[in-house]
């Protein structure tokens, strides 16, 4: 957890150096939200923190309330030197594959920061396709202030997203689980099948029996 002035630790390089910060001041963190869900889009947001800034309670998002998400992002807007989200839809993440779906969608927030980053800190172990200096850092989300932000951006939007998108696609409780894979979602999807905004290529989306009662259909 990051709390008040940057971090002494966060000064060093999450490779091993020192001064990396101070060498490197546009460093962009970036992480996604929603990768595993079955419904909706995966979001990535990236965010360049100025060298010194006031989050109290930062850490991984996963970690914080909903009100506490919500709290640090107004804060995180305000302070952040740019930040942007970018989106990879259900249709496309059918079509490329869930890890390529979400380096598109961190490429994309990256693409659309007003400010150029130097480096990038991608949370993970997956660089991401983009032809800038980064460095991957699995648990960054927790270690990495500037991915701590992006985590926190990135699931607020979804979230708020997904609340949206059930007024679109009713039955489907998408403002309760959020697309994520939750008993209760997999009931709705063997009774109603899938909408537009599911994952049709994860595992449970379309389920056995409704697919052998299509395949029995004639004509088909």
């Amino acid at each position: 957890m990051h709390d008040g002035i940057f971090p002494d630790f966060s000064r060093t390089d999450p490779g091993g150096g020192n001064d990396f910060f101070i060498d490197n001041p546009s460093v962009a963190g970036v992480d996604e939200a929603g990768r595993g869900c079955l419904a909706g889009p995966v979001v990535a947001a990236a965010v360049i923190l100025p060298y010194r800034f006031s989050l109290p309670h930062l850490t991984d998002s996963k970690k914080l309330s909903p009100q506490r998400r919500r709290d640090l992002k107004a804060l995180i807007q305000a302070q952040a030197i740019a930040w942007a989200v970018g989106l990879s839809w259900p249709r496309e993440i059918d079509r490329l594959n869930i890890l390529q779906a979400s380096l598109l969608a961190m490429r994309r927030a990256v693409d659309k920061l007003k400010v150029p980053p130097q480096v990038l800190l991608v949370d993970g172990n997956q660089k991401i396709p983009i032809d800038l200096s980064q460095k991957t850092v699995v648990g960054g989300d927790l270690s990495e202030p500037c991915i701590s932000a992006a985590s926190i951006l990135a699931k607020v939007f979804r979230d708020r997203l997904m609340q949206a998108l059930d007024r679109r696609y009713p039955g489907y409780d998408l403002a309760g689980h959020k697309g994520y894979g939750t008993k209760a979602h997999r009931e709705i999807l063997k009774r109603k099948g899938p909408s537009p905004l599911h994952r049709k290529s994860f595992k449970g989306v379309v389920c056995k029996a409704r697919k052998e009662r299509v395949n029995r259909l004639p004509g088909l």
